[in-house]
């Protein structure tokens, strides 16, 4: 301590300040720059360092270039990592409340979603896994989920017997067993391999995700099914985040609101666009479900809601179906 005392008046007898090491902040994803989250994550790093300039030093890994998507929420939780933003299907281990996301049918669009997440049972789920030291800074967008395979899947039957590669979910799991069809849980990282040697025949996914990892050239047929959403969790190690001094605190809050706004703005605008992009392609079909096919695909989920009822709440998925309009 007294030789870094003298080291630093010797410093200051020549003019020089003392610069304090920055904050680093790792920020690890694992989809593309240029999709909604990775957007998102970009605009966090710009937010922070420009808020807190010298002192602040955000480290934005995408594509899994630090951790998978098995991994990741790991990770945070022994602290080498400072942020991640898991897909709400990763949250089983931790809550069974989040489970309410992954029901398929649930919401009838993304103003849906925005409703419910900002209501209040919405944001109590930022915060009821800090005793596990996970803390919630809020929902991301991606999108709604659209299926595809290698055969048009209009109705439930169509798809029996094929294997869908799903998140690690016990909800999405149950929705497809629901239709006779085998679920298989692989990392994200993995699915276009997966789909091109037919370790799988199918997958679900937003339009972005689908574009970005070009599942569309290793996919026949492309459902605007809208069954589900994939939306993220913006979460940090609890421990750390308390840890922080408060106006650093304070400040990397302000600057995630803004990031995760803006975020979900990029997503909006460009569901439509990515989905554009497919069709341009013209490497997949895309095909529309009409009035019947969605009700007989929602009728046939019906049993999802009653397996699951108890772990997430009645009342939870009563206020979530509330959001519709």
């Amino acid at each position: 301590m007294k030789l870094k005392l003298v080291l630093a008046s010797a410093l200051m007898a020549f003019g020089l300040s003392v610069q304090a090491a920055p904050i680093i902040i790792k920020y690890s994803h694992v989809v593309a720059d240029q999709t909604p989250k990775g957007q998102a994550a970009i605009k966090f790093k710009e937010l922070a360092e420009k808020k807190f300039p010298g002192k602040v030093e955000v480290q934005v890994f995408p594509n899994s270039q630090l951790f998978g998507d098995g991994k990741e929420m790991e990770a945070l939780i022994l602290g080498d990592v400072q942020i991640i933003a898991p897909s709400l299907s990763k949250f089983g281990k931790y809550t069974k409340q989040l489970q309410v996301f992954d029901l398929p049918f649930l919401f009838d669009d993304i103003a849906a979603v925005d409703r419910f997440q900002e209501s209040k049972e919405g944001q109590a789920m930022l915060t009821s896994m800090k005793s596990k030291g996970i803390l919630g800074l809020g929902y991301l967008h991606n999108g709604m989920k659209e299926l595809s395979a290698n055969k048009p899947l209009g109705y439930p039957a169509d798809a029996k017997g094929l294997k869908f590669r799903i998140q690690a979910s016990d909800v999405i799991e149950a929705q497809f067993k629901a239709v006779g069809a085998n679920p298989q849980k692989l990392a994200f990282s993995e699915v276009y391999q997966a789909l091109q040697t037919g370790v799988v025949d199918g997958q679900e996914n937003t339009w972005s995700n689908i574009y970005s990892k070009k599942f569309h050239e290793v996919q026949g047929y492309i459902m605007d099914s809208n069954h589900g959403v994939i939306d993220y969790m913006v979460i940090t190690n609890s421990k750390w985040w308390d840890g922080l001094p408060a106006d650093i605190r304070k400040g990397l809050a302000e600057a995630m609101t803004e990031s995760i706004k803006f975020g979900n703005k990029v997503a909006l605008e460009e569901s439509d666009s990515f989905r554009q992009k497919v069709i341009d392609d013209k490497k997949a079909k895309v095909l529309t479900m009409n009035k019947e096919q969605v009700a007989a695909w929602r009728k046939a989920m019906m049993p999802v809601y009653k397996q699951f009822e108890a772990e997430i709440g009645a009342s939870l998925i009563q206020a979530a179906q509330k959001s519709n309009k």
